[in-house]
Formats: structure tokens, sequence, C-alpha cells
């Protein structure tokens, strides 16, 4: 019994460390880091750099309604089925809250899916989790805005 009254303290006392540990503006600017991550990976259709982006669980929802899981996103994205020329991200707003970041922005993108060229001006909403220690995307919603937004 006593053993174990010793290891709660600790987890406790690590955990507590743990959380106080985080320091918010850092948080924002990793999870910064890892969208512009994303945006390139996008562009260039690597799948060995888009993979370690997106959680197992990813929720990828596209402006027209469509919905896909990781592999869906991760292939379309790899052979150029889902075919980014350019991405440009503005007006963003990043949150941290704990172990989930919320990042909101417009992207603007030129696009050549199937061989058809193609423009969108979209609003997204990313959610981030922290899967072990590392930031993963979890979920994503776009919504097609005006371009002078």
């Amino acid at each position: 019994m006593r053993k174990l009254g010793i290891f709660l303290l600790l987890f406790g006392v690590l955990f507590t460390a743990e959380a106080q540990s985080s320091d918010p503006a850092a948080e924002e600017k990793a999870v910064a880091a890892l969208v512009e991550r994303l945006r390139l990976a996008m562009v260039s259709g690597s799948r060995t750099e888009l993979e370690p982006l997106v959680s197992e669980e990813l929720s990828y929802a596209h402006s027209d309604g469509r919905v896909q899981r990781r592999e869906e996103l991760v292939r379309d994205i790899a052979t150029k089925k889902s075919d980014f020329v350019r991405i440009d991200l503005k007006k963003q707003f990043i949150t941290v809250s704990g172990s989930t970041a919320v990042v909101q922005h417009v992207l603007i993108a030129d696009t050549n899916d199937g061989g058809k060229a193609g423009h969108v001006s979209l609003g997204v909403v990313l959610i981030w989790n922290k899967e072990r220690g590392a930031w993963k995307l979890l979920a994503r919603r776009a919504f097609k805005v005006p371009e002078s937004l």
C-alpha cells in the first residue's frame, strides 16, 4: 500500500510539473510551425512529410461536404488526385488550451485536381491534439468564403 501511495504521489508531481511547464506562447509557435509544414506537405504531395503531421483518427472535411479519414487524404494528396499548386494562408488565429489547439485561417489556393485548374477561397478550422507529446492534426473543417475576407 505504501508503494502505491509513493507511486501516486510521484505521478501527481510529474503530471503537475508537465502541465505547468507548457508555455502557451511556445505552444502556439509550435502549432504555427506545424501548420506551415502541413501547407508545404500538401503542395509538395509528399507522403513522408504529410503522414507524421496527421492523427490516425483524422477527420478531414472538405467544403463540398466530403469527409475523409487519414488514409484517404494522404493517398489523394500523394497521388495528386487532390493537387494543390499553391496555398496561401491569411488571417490565422491560434488558440491553445491544454493538449488541444484550434487554428482558424482563410486558405486561398490554386488547384489542379484531375488535371483541371481551379481556384478556392476557404475558411478553415483545424483541431490539433497533443498525442504522446507531439501535436497531430485531429480534425479539419472547410467552408467557402469570399476571397475578399
